[in-house]
């Protein structure tokens, strides 16, 4: 007699109940959120450590006020490059993408201290810049495909990434300080040196891993995918587009917009003749993934507002000095990070709606208590005001980057995320001609407040959208 073995029914897997009910789904590990977190700090900590670095460079060098173009440059490079490496990471893998960005950050960086003018630093300073925008895109799409493939959720790691950013951008102003007095102004490129080498360390140690690269002919296959001449056009667009919105703020210089425009219109016609574009404008017409962009772009507009104008005004008419200013300012960041943890919980078993409905009423009140201080107003108070401040940060970046992680097709992450990245800096250079035009070259009082108006202004128009889709959504 043949005894045969029955084999006992399999318990549902973890994989198998995250899939069928997405709330119940794990987090993603710690071990892939770490590396991919440390990466995107160098963007904000180089766009703020050479701040305090400018005085120390033009004196160096005599240079006038061309040392501002160490500033642009690098946000002027984020804008273009963030996209068209999210797109190389894409179609190569995020990994080895960013791993090619930590080397060029790493070996422009040992150079850039003995650069010979001003001119060859801003040439440094665009290598970093494109070097550091990959980590942003290549994070948020080894965030999607760690997460797709363990079925997990995404959202302490994309919560990880906020934190990361208003941390370092808080402290880079304390820290490019402190390697200025030790090192001079090279300290703010030499430490890039030793962040970039821990952390191409700890994205080869526990980053997840890309698919097999292709070889031989794949090659061809491979570059026509990332579609060259679609980032040249997308590159020249949004290069003249930056170059406008910055001279807003003096003498407006509407040729920029002349060759802006073809430009753009050159990129959509381009991409729809394509199999494989860099910038699908298809999916731009995907009414969630660019009002998401928009929305990105006003947020980022009053926040850079507060950023820039705030501390001008602690500086100019409440004559609290630069170390003052910076004391008074520290509490956004610090509440900041605070409501990014609370919108990430928030956020878990319900749509990013919620955190953008949140945090712009937030903006609209912090907007309106601008429009209180004085050039006798306690510190107290200003303390108070700036804890307020930080609220909409962290309820508004996780809100809008979530709203992107949804809506955007996996095989296309990259490209998106990075977009969301240009969006963010098309805001501060809006921001830049929005405070010429409230404070102009002195913030007094009236300035503030006219700014305060303006930033409530433009978190109640987004507080009505995120209001009037959240009816919509229900009634449908």
């Amino acid at each position: 007699m043949t005894r045969t073995h029955e084999t006992p029914p399999k318990k549902d897997s973890k994989a198998e109940r995250s899939a069928a009910d997405p709330a119940a789904a794990p987090e993603l590990p710690g071990r892939f959120i770490t590396p991919i977190a440390f990466g995107t700090i160098l963007q904000p900590l180089n766009s703020s450590m050479i701040a305090v670095a400018l005085v120390s460079i033009r004196d160096v060098f005599d240079a006038g006020t061309s040392v501002t173009w160490l500033v642009s440059a690098l946000y002027l490079a984020t804008a273009v490059a963030a996209p068209a490496m999210g797109r190389v990471a894409d179609v190569l893998g995020p990994r080895r993408t960013s791993l090619a960005g930590l080397l060029l950050v790493g070996l422009t960086s040992a150079v850039a201290p003995f650069s010979p003018n001003v001119a060859a630093l801003v040439v440094c300073r665009i290598l970093i810049g494109i070097g550091t925008a990959a980590q942003y895109p290549c994070g948020v799409a080894m965030i999607r495909r760690a997460a797709d493939r363990l079925r997990s959720r995404p959202n302490n790691a994309l919560a990880a990434l906020a934190v990361c950013s208003q941390v370092t951008a808080s402290l880079g102003p304390t820290l490019g300080g402190l390697l200025v007095g030790l090192f001079g102004w090279s300290g703010v490129f030499w430490v890039n040196v030793p962040l970039t080498l821990i952390g191409a360390a700890v994205i080869l140690w526990w980053g997840p891993a890309d698919p097999p690269a292709q070889r031989g002919r794949g090659r061809l296959a491979v570059l026509r995918r990332v579609d060259p001449v679609g980032i040249a056009l997308f590159a020249a667009a949004i290069t003249a587009l930056m170059f406008w919105l910055l001279s807003l703020s003096g003498t407006a210089r509407w040729w920029w917009l002349a060759i802006a425009v073809p430009a753009a219109a050159l990129t959509a016609w381009w991409s729809s003749r394509v199999r494989d574009p860099f910038l699908d404008v298809r999916l731009l017409t995907e009414r969630a993934l660019s009002f998401t962009y928009v929305r990105t772009i006003v947020t980022y507009t009053a926040f850079y507002c507060v950023f820039y104008g705030l501390p001008q005004w602690l500086e100019e008419t409440r004559d609290l000095g630069p170390v003052g200013a910076g004391l008074v300012v520290l509490p956004i960041s610090a509440v900041g990070v605070v409501s990014t943890l609370l919108a990430n919980r928030l956020q878990r078993n319900r749509s990013p709606r919620a955190a953008l409905i949140v945090g712009t009423a937030a903006l609209c009140a912090a907007g309106l208590l601008l429009t209180v201080p004085a050039a006798d107003s306690p510190v107290l108070l200003l303390l108070v005001i700036s804890a307020v401040l930080g609220v909409p940060n962290g309820f508004n970046n996780m809100g809008n980057q979530r709203a992107m992680y949804a809506v955007a097709p996996a095989e296309r992450m990259g490209a998106a995320s990075g977009l969301y990245r240009t969006s963010q800096y098309v805001g501060a250079n809006l921001a830049a001609a929005l405070l010429t035009l409230v404070i102009g070259e002195r913030a007094t009082d009236a300035g503030l407040h006219r700014m305060g108006l303006a930033i409530a202004v433009l978190a109640a128009v987004l507080l009505a959208a995120s209001l009037f889709a959240a009816l919509r959504e229900r009634r449908g």
